[in-house]
């Protein structure tokens, strides 16, 4: 359901979100997912084949990102949906909501592609997960319009890291490149909804920053509905590709804190007070959490 409040704000967005897509259109460039995947080096799956891990030279944590990865990207379907249902389908919204889907779609596409050809992972399991994954249609659900842009920048901000740093744990050029320029797509969407975010931040502090509050705090990616997804999400957190330390210093110091700058915010209503401090405590705490994980990771480097 369209709350009237949604309504107001993105009707009062409405310029800002055409300047954001206006920018989104000069800073991107159409690609073809095609013409990152090395074709060459696939061959046919015999009736009788069995995938074994020893077909491609990729480290498990990788395997697992990838999986995950590839997972999330195919549940754009339902995605659309909601992000339709916060933002609607007329004006620069609904266009920014087409052209955002219409992207994301390649990621799927070349991942797949890339996963399929080189056989890193297990075709029948890839293809069993993505209909379990699929099936349950499980995403998250931001209550209001505001919500839903903080939410968004902070999962496409994370998408991208994580998709980064997969890339770069790949020794293979082709997966890199493949990874890196997701990641590219994907930072263009975190910019797109971190300045939209700020704007309704502008209009009215008070639900946003009450908004920050149901959104920031236990903030988790969509991927819930993963076959597995606890464990192969230990596995990425271990490998450094995403933890609560990639979490509190790349997303919640310098976007939070600093771009949003949270702890500044004034004339806020009391419950807004109230979640202000509540998020900046829980953000205090995620930077001792941060500060311990380094520790240990550089004390066990150093063994």
């Amino acid at each position: 359901m369209v709350l009237d409040a949604d309504v107001a704000l993105l009707a009062e967005l409405e310029e800002e979100a055409g300047r954001l897509l206006d920018r989104h259109y000069e800073a991107t460039k159409l690609w073809h997912p095609h013409t990152f995947v090395p074709w060459s080096r696939g061959r046919d799956f015999e009736p009788d084949y069995e995938w074994s891990p020893e077909e491609a030279d990729v480290p498990a944590e990788v395997r697992s990102a990838l999986f995950v990865n590839l997972l999330t990207e195919d549940n754009l379907p339902y995605y659309f949906r909601d992000i339709e249902r916060m933002f609607g389908r007329d004006g620069a919204w609904g266009e920014w909501v087409r052209r955002w889907t219409a992207e994301e779609a390649r990621h799927s596409a070349v991942i797949r592609d890339y996963l399929t050809v080189t056989r890193a992972i297990d075709p029948v399991e890839l293809e069993e997960g993505r209909m379990a994954q699929m099936c349950g249609g499980k995403v998250p659900e931001p209550p209001t319009a505001v919500d839903g842009l903080i939410y968004v920048t902070l999962q496409e901000l994370a998408t991208r890291i994580s998709h980064r740093n997969t890339g770069a744990l790949l020794e293979d050029k082709a997966g890199y490149d493949i990874m890196r320029r997701v990641a590219i797509d994907e930072n263009h969407h975190f910019l797109f909804y971190r300045d939209a975010a700020k704007s309704a931040l502008e209009i009215n502090p008070s639900a946003a920053v009450e908004a920050m509050e149901r959104q920031v705090i236990g903030f988790a990616m969509p991927g819930e509905g993963i076959p597995d997804f606890t464990a192969h999400a230990r596995v990425i957190a271990t490998a450094g590709i995403y933890n609560l330390a990639v979490h509190h210093d790349q997303i919640l110091e310098p976007i939070v804190v600093k771009f949003w700058d949270l702890p500044n915010l004034t004339g806020l209503t009391p419950e807004a007070r109230k979640s202000q401090d509540k998020v900046m405590a829980y953000i205090e705490k995620s930077a001792r959490v941060a500060a311990r994980l380094k520790e240990r990771e550089q004390a066990t480097s150093a063994v």
